[in-house]
């Protein structure tokens, strides 16, 4: 990692600055996820615990954020999609973000296990140590599977609300981990496809730079394929039912049909409309991923529970 600045000379950083280093976007699907993996516990939790778990599981992915951003300050900016982020464009000092990284994390670890129990906050500190360690540090740079393995990152957020409600795991958070796990490479490999540029200039080894936009095509559609019944099929489990089902059959079969659009299509048909079908498909794929979290939070509410019993 190298204190590599895009533009020398910006203004000072902002509180926004600061706020822009924990990834607010990410965060926000991992509050998400996380939610409802702590709400679909088979458990009573008290609304300040459950607001307290959140919070502190908000700030640990925060944290995560921060200390991506700094080792990745050289990457970010040659690449232009990260290129005006706040160490890059010179407007917060790496150091301040290892700092605010290591702090928060230490807060979000220490009070997660304060407020909610030790086996949750252990779960948090080794999630933060994965994404900043295993996936930045390593696998990132190391690997065209970096996104399939490091995924794991991204899909620990529900077990972690789980364990904070239970102070355990169970097949439930099992199968949410699962989901968001095999959901992560294609979304991820078509942000690449019309980003490969970036990744180029990077010299990060995605799928995309190290086999070609080809491969990725048919890994895109592959990973597709074995994520849709892995999706459907958790209808059927104790965090499905009938909306999670049928919500999970229409996503899926739009999200296949766009699997196999982008797997069609050649570089010359890509590029002379911009990439619009991988674009599409990326931003459906967040759509996706959230709507299936939203049919497990209705399955498993507390409302939906009485309305079984009657």
């Amino acid at each position: 990692m190298s204190d590599i600045r895009a533009n020398e000379g910006a203004t000072e950083a902002g509180f926004g600055d600061y706020v822009a280093l924990l990834k607010p976007r990410v965060m926000s699907l991992v509050v998400f996820t996380a939610l409802v993996g702590l709400l679909a516990a088979p458990v009573a939790v008290h609304p300040m615990v459950a607001l307290a778990s959140i919070l502190f599981i908000a700030l640990g992915a925060g944290a995560s954020g921060a200390l991506n951003m700094w080792w990745d300050s050289d990457i970010d900016a040659v690449m232009r999609r990260t290129s005006g982020r706040p160490i890059p464009a010179g407007r917060v000092e790496p150091g301040e973000a290892l700092g605010l990284g290591l702090a928060l994390s230490g807060i979000a670890v220490v009070m997660l296990g304060l407020a909610a129990n030790w086996f949750a906050a252990a779960f948090l500190a080794f999630t933060i140590f994965f994404y900043a360690v295993v996936y930045s540090m390593w696998l990132k740079r190391s690997t065209p599977q970096n996104i399939v393995i490091g995924g794991a990152a991204g899909a620990f957020p529900p077990m972690v609300g789980w364990a904070a409600a239970t102070g355990g795991v169970a097949l439930e958070p099992v199968l949410m981990f699962a989901l968001i796990f095999m959901w992560t490479p294609p979304h991820f490999w078509a942000l690449a496809l019309f980003m490969r540029n970036d990744y180029d200039r990077a010299r990060i080894p995605m799928l995309t730079v190290t086999h070609g936009r080809r491969t990725t095509r048919a890994h895109v559609l592959a990973y597709t394929l074995a994520l849709a019944p892995l999706a459907v099929g958790a209808g059927f489990t104790a965090i499905g039912g009938p909306v999670y089902l049928a919500t999970a059959l229409v996503l899926n079969a739009i999200f296949l049909r766009g699997a196999w659009a982008i797997w069609r299509r050649d570089e010359a048909m890509a590029e002379a409309d911009g990439y619009a079908v991988e674009r599409r498909f990326f931003r459906f794929s967040l759509i996706y991923l959230f709507l299936h979290f939203g049919a497990i939070l209705v399955e498993t509410s507390p409302m939906a529970v009485i309305w079984q019993g009657l």
